[in-house]
């Protein structure tokens, strides 16, 4: 178990930036060596802010890509990791999306969301396909097509989780979160369990044991520098490697990812983190990227997992879609079509979810995809794209309003 993240959620008012940053800087230093005295790796250090199209509304989107520099460079020089400016409402200017790719090829390491679905405003169609088509756009900033790694698409996220790129801050006082990565504890809890209540109640137990080292530690830190602790965010997340796969604990279970009898096991998951007890925040869910993960990369490669796969499970309560490889010509009509889908989900079961989509420049469906220089993504292939919406009513430009189960 190691900590994926420490983040802040810190309001940048423009004519300070450079105070608050250093000022979570310090901040970080000081919770990344208070952990590990504690034997906790720390892998990250970062900062979530207020949306971009909050940040410097004097200058309007053209102003925001150099804007960016500028909060990394600092962010930088103060210990910082990686910078999340928060996602574009969905009542916001359109032209802060289109502002995107130019704000990833200037500041790498910098992430932004988009918001596509909440339960006040719907889902707006015409979005849907103006995200698709910045998607292809960030696709094209660097030719191996990595920088959508940056960006995601989220629907009906609140402020407050700890995993990027969804992390964003509502304003007001500066507080902070723990993303745990932590899939090598179902892996261990699943390992020969001779029944889905031993295994569930093992993986409860172990999450348990985790949470109780970790937030006396959060709370101390939390007094020590007048940063309000909003929880940990167990959502199990993956590490490349065989100890450290969620979708290979799974599989210990008596399934395979892709397969009959995947859906059990992700009850069963969810189940255990639910029962758990601990300051939650964030997603608290079901964390399958297929790039991140070197079973699901493996069973995606094999051609037995699918994307809608993928969104069935997250139905269950995953996190949605992560880190998918497509091919690089993939149409803005197959875009906006599995953007669709995340956003129905997230309204019609009334939970958060997220899409982070990577169309691979000249790459086609079934081709290799490898990042050797990239530690955190494994082989796998190029999923394949479904056929995109047609004409009709989902094609058009209005607001789509989907009510949840009662």
């Amino acid at each position: 178990m190691k900590i994926r993240a420490i983040t802040a959620f810190a309001e940048l008012h423009i004519d300070r930036t450079e105070t608050t940053l250093a000022r979570a800087g310090a901040f970080l230093a000081g919770a990344t060596h208070a952990f590990q005295q504690a034997g906790v790796v720390v892998q990250s250090r970062r900062v979530a802010t207020q949306s971009f199209a909050r940040l410097d509304p004097r200058h309007g989107p053209v102003g925001i890509p150099t804007l960016a520099a500028r909060l990394r460079e600092t962010a930088v020089a103060y210990g910082i990791d990686y910078l999340s400016l928060g996602p574009v409402g969905a009542g916001d200017d359109p032209d802060y999306v289109d502002a995107l790719p130019d704000i990833f090829q200037a500041a790498e390491g910098v992430f932004a969301s988009v918001e596509i679905a909440n339960v006040e405003q719907g889902i707006d169609l015409a979005l849907l396909r103006h995200v698709a088509r910045s998607i292809q756009a960030i696709s094209r900033v660097s030719p191996d097509g990595l920088s959508n790694l940056y960006f995601a698409a989220i629907a009906n996220v609140e402020p407050g989780s700890p995993f990027f790129p969804a992390a964003y801050h509502s304003g007001g006082p500066t507080t902070f979160a723990l993303a745990i990565e932590a899939a090598d504890l179902a892996i261990q809890a699943f390992e020969n369990a001779e029944s889905p209540d031993e295994a569930r109640q093992r993986l409860t137990d172990l999450i348990n044991g985790a949470a109780q080292q970790m937030r006396p530690i959060a709370e101390r830190l939390s007094a020590e520098y007048s940063f309000s602790f909003s929880g940990l965010d167990f959502s199990l997340a993956p590490y490349p490697g065989e100890s450290s796969s969620l979708a290979g604990a799974m599989e210990r279970l008596g399934t395979t990812a892709g397969s009959a009898g995947m859906v059990g096991a992700a009850s069963l998951v969810m189940n255990a983190i639910e029962a758990a007890t601990f300051p939650r925040c964030g997603f608290s869910g079901l964390m399958l990227p297929v790039l991140e993960d070197s079973v699901l990369g493996r069973r995606a490669a094999e051609g037995v997992l699918h994307i809608n796969d993928l969104l069935l499970y997250s139905a269950i309560c995953g996190t949605g879609l992560d880190c998918i490889p497509l091919p690089g010509d993939v149409s803005e009509a197959a875009l906006a079509g599995i953007l669709l889908d995340v956003a129905a989900l997230s309204l019609r079961l009334d939970k958060p979810l997220t899409a982070r989509l990577m169309p691979l420049p000249g790459k086609v469906t079934g081709d290799v995809v490898a990042f050797p220089a990239f530690e955190y993504f494994v082989p796998s292939r190029v999923m394949a794209a479904p056929a995109g919406l047609a004409s009709g009513a989902l094609g058009s430009d209005g607001i789509f309003n989907i009510m949840p189960r009662p």
